[in-house]
């Protein structure tokens, strides 16, 4: 490229000369660019073996049919420059409050190895299992940042990501509690907290029973083993007859809500994921 008929910049250059025009600036264009995040939770929509990015949010209508399919009408959204699949007009409605990344690809072919690339931010294969990143937020953001609920800080609807270890070389205690269970069926039984076919005062009436029977920790009260197990029992019926285990029960939304994000596993993992 010639400037005036006398400077010669390459596009290289261009972009070495933007970059060292950016240093400069650096410092005042971080202190703008720099927001604290106000974000108490996030739920990650993990859509293993979902549409591809062809059908969703980065359209190629002009790629051919081999590639495109029958969606060659993208439709414009409410962002200058941006469209998006014609099956998406809700979204498209929506656009100033997402993201697109369409940069990020990797060569790795296996799905459950890029999965864990994906979640890990690590390339398998380097002796070590590195946490995912649900587990290395529960552990700064909730563990390690006082966070006392009876509900663990890292919760997966209904199994998993991957075969591996989500933990990583971080431990047990950042695992995430996956549920099981099927969230569409009329009770959402909750491996550990909500069971087919008891009833609370079911529940209530072992409860009872239970403590019935227990006569020798009452007989050693003070004892700091019988004490550790009648917290860990308080809090199990806290997650099973109190109001933490309460926030997977999504019979009482309203039917439209119920409606809107779909009777299916998926739409009332989504719901469950927002209460």
């Amino acid at each position: 490229m010639k400037l005036n008929g006398q400077v010669e910049l390459s596009r290289r250059n261009m972009l070495l000369a933007a970059g060292a025009s950016g240093l400069a600036l650096g410092a005042p264009l971080q202190a703008s660019a720099v927001r604290p995040a106000k974000a108490k939770s996030v739920i990650q929509i993990w859509m293993w073996g979902g549409p591809a990015q062809l059908d969703t949010f980065d359209p190629k209508p002009h790629a051919g049919a081999d590639y495109c399919g029958p969606y060659t009408r993208p439709i414009s959204t409410n962002v200058d420059g941006i469209q998006i699949c014609q099956k998406l007009p809700l979204l498209a409605k929506q656009a100033d409050k997402y993201s697109i990344i369409r940069s990020m690809t990797h060569g790795v072919n296996g799905h459950e190895t890029a999965s864990y690339m994906t979640q890990s931010g690590r390339p398998a294969g380097t002796g070590d299992v590195f946490p995912c990143a649900g587990a290395v937020v529960s552990r700064f953001k909730g563990y390690d940042a006082g966070y006392k609920g009876l509900l663990p800080p890292y919760i997966v609807l209904t199994k998993p990501q991957g075969r591996f270890s989500e933990s990583g070389f971080m431990g047990l205690r950042y695992k995430p509690f996956a549920t099981g269970g099927k969230p569409s069926a009329p009770v959402f039984t909750v491996e550990g907290i909500v069971q087919q076919g008891i009833s609370e005062v079911r529940q209530r009436d072992r409860r009872k029973l239970l403590s019935e029977l227990e006569t020798l920790g009452r007989r050693m009260k003070g004892n700091l083993a019988f004490g550790k197990m009648d917290e860990c029992e308080e809090q199990a019926y806290e997650l099973i007859l109190g109001d933490a285990g309460k926030v997977f029960d999504i019979k009482g939304e309203d039917a439209k809500l119920r409606e809107r994000y779909g009777r299916s596993d998926f739409g009332a993992s989504c719901l469950v994921a927002r209460r």
